[in-house]
């Protein structure tokens, strides 16, 4: 078998380069790029198209899922998720025969990867039936169980059910996610967070800031339209005019 055409995407330099380091013993591996967000994950997969793709899930911008919906189905590769999803989601990779590796990433899974994909790749499937497991396979992690929001900080990985996010404010490309007497830091804009977000309890009630409707607790009227809501004892957040009707649609 020819050198098995390989790009791995990762947000994270020291992810990126722990993927190379393991996959560098494996001499059927002809690494041919390495991407560090979703768009040039794109740009590399149109021009080199690949045998093979690992692809982190939680990239700021475009993320792992959104780079998939947009590979054209004759360029679709073979793809191994690195991911920190839990054992249900990694159930729904197994059944629709994607790959994974669960993070943090260990030798054992690399090895699996790659001899999946090479004994796949001796068994081509048509290039819309891949694209079409592998697409079934997104709708069933986020079919399965309490979705979780994935936080990276270095080498740590915190997973937090959305159930437990009390309110969310940004700046810049970083989100504050409030949960249970905590704050996390999550790379990430207050619109790609809003997209992560359960839409019928997250709701955007300032340009920055996103609450969950379940733990309002008090209302306090502002001039000019504007109010507080209150989230347990000691917080409360601003909802200017512009999404006041959120807030009220939900309270009437």
């Amino acid at each position: 078998m020819q050198g098995i055409k390989t790009i791995i995407v990762d947000d994270e330099p020291l992810a990126l380069s722990l993927i190379k380091a393991k996959l560098s013993k494996y001499p059927q591996i002809n690494i041919v790029a390495e991407c560090q967000n979703g768009r040039k994950a794109l740009e590399k997969i149109q021009q080199h198209a690949p045998d093979l793709v690992f692809l982190d899930i939680e990239m700021p911008g475009l993320n792992g899922f959104d780079v998939i919906q947009k590979i054209q189905n004759d360029l679709m590769p073979l793809i191994v998720f690195t991911t920190a999803y839990d054992q249900y989601a990694l159930n729904a990779f197994d059944v629709n025969a994607v790959d994974y590796i669960l993070k943090p990433i260990d030798e054992e899974h690399i090895q699996r990867a790659v001899e999946r994909a090479a004994s796949r790749l001796q068994n081509v499937e048509d290039d819309n039936q891949q694209k079409s497991k592998i697409l079934g396979a997104l709708q069933s992690i986020k079919a399965s169980g309490e979705h979780k929001i994935v936080i990276k900080d270095g080498d740590e990985i915190t997973l937090v059910n959305q159930q437990q996010i009390e309110w969310i404010d940004a700046a810049g490309d970083y989100c504050c996610i409030h949960a249970q007497g905590k704050t996390h830091i999550k790379r990430s804009t207050i619109s790609a967070m809003l997209d992560e977000l359960d839409p019928s309890i997250f709701k955007r009630v300032h340009r920055s800031t996103i609450i969950n409707l379940t733990c309002i607790d008090k209302v306090t009227p502002l001039p000019k339209g504007e109010f507080y809501v209150h989230i347990g004892d000691n917080e409360q957040v601003k909802v200017s005019r512009t999404y006041k009707d959120v807030v009220k649609d939900y309270l009437q």
